[in-house]
């Protein structure tokens, strides 16, 4: 069974080696090279870079239209796609007789959309999973070939989910490009599988800059699910003591009392706990534990607090 592989970033690394493993992986699509880093130099995507490592044949191509001809020039029996960043037209989706998988990390059809580990996370979902389906023209709509639930931790972070869901897919890849092969696989539509009104609440969408602003009158759980599905990259944004920041890990600390002296102002830089600074938030305080004061490098939040404050909780 022969294959072409298109993906991009580094979740899809390990779906792109499970995938060339599978089956004879005649080419991998990926996205051009882009500026990246101090010296905005050109870099490769992480796919580029694992496919040049398995010594496959790599496209870049702008738009999908102008790699029709060469797709269809590759006679693939199945297309996979992973964490691509582009849509995928049906005119290419038609191409293998197989058709397309697509491994997505969440349990579809919840959590659609370009980015369901961050908005499980912030949502505070404790069981996700990864779904493989075979591609439609509609955005994660496809029929269900593969499905695993996985339960997510309270303090599991967006980068260690991502890490770890990516393993999950790659496996399930593996698994049902078996099933390909053996003209034993299954499909189960989506509708029906969830209420529609669910489906629509929880889809997701690209980030924007505001969608990593932190707001200090949240109560504490949002803020801790807030903190980390941003961590550690773009991480959550705000401004503590009057600087800028990026928090990149925060906790739940008893409150310290509401004796007049504890100001009660949402954001308020209190004093410090162990290697943490103590901030005010809507129902309480929380414990910053890291976090990057602008134009600096990462620092436990009781550095940050002594810089700021003179006082300690």
């Amino acid at each position: 069974m022969t294959g072409v592989f298109f993906g991009t970033s580094a979740f899809a690394v390990p779906s792109l080696r499970a995938f060339a493993k599978a089956l004879e992986c005649r080419l991998v699509v990926t996205q051009p090279d882009r500026p990246a880093g101090r010296g905005h130099q050109m870099q490769p995507t992480p796919v580029k870079v694992a496919a040049r490592e398995l010594g496959l044949e790599t496209i870049e191509p702008q738009g999908l239209g102008e790699a029709q001809a060469v797709l269809r020039a590759t006679s693939a029996d199945l297309f996979a796609v992973a964490s691509y960043g582009k849509i995928v037209p049906q005119a290419i989706l038609d191409v293998p007789r197989l058709g397309a998988l697509n491994v997505h990390p969440s349990l579809l059809p919840l959590y659609r959309g370009a980015t369901p580990l961050q908005a499980q996370l912030r949502d505070g979902v404790t069981t996700g999973g990864v779904t493989i389906i075979l591609m439609d023209a509609g955005m994660d709509t496809g029929d269900i070939v593969l499905q695993e639930k996985s339960a997510i931790a309270p303090d599991e972070t967006y980068g260690e989910l991502h890490d770890r869901f990516a393993e999950l897919g790659a496996k399930l890849l593996a698994q049902t490009c078996a099933l390909a092969a053996a003209g034993t696989r299954q499909r189960t539509p989506q509708t029906g599988l969830a209420d529609p009104a669910t489906i629509a609440a929880t889809a997701t969408r690209p980030l924007a800059r505001a969608d990593l602003e932190l707001d200090w009158r949240w109560p504490t759980a949002r803020i801790l699910n807030f903190v980390r599905s941003l961590s550690p990259a773009p991480a959550a944004r705000a401004e503590l003591a009057g600087v800028a920041v990026k928090i990149l890990r925060a906790t739940s600390v008893p409150s310290p009392g509401t004796e007049p002296s504890v100001d009660p102002t949402p954001g308020k830089l209190l004093g410090h706990r162990g290697r943490a600074a103590i901030v005010r938030c809507g129902d309480g305080v929380v414990a910053v534990e890291r976090l990057v004061p602008a134009n600096r490098g990462p620092v436990d939040g009781k550095v940050f607090a002594l810089a700021h404050l003179t006082s300690s909780l």
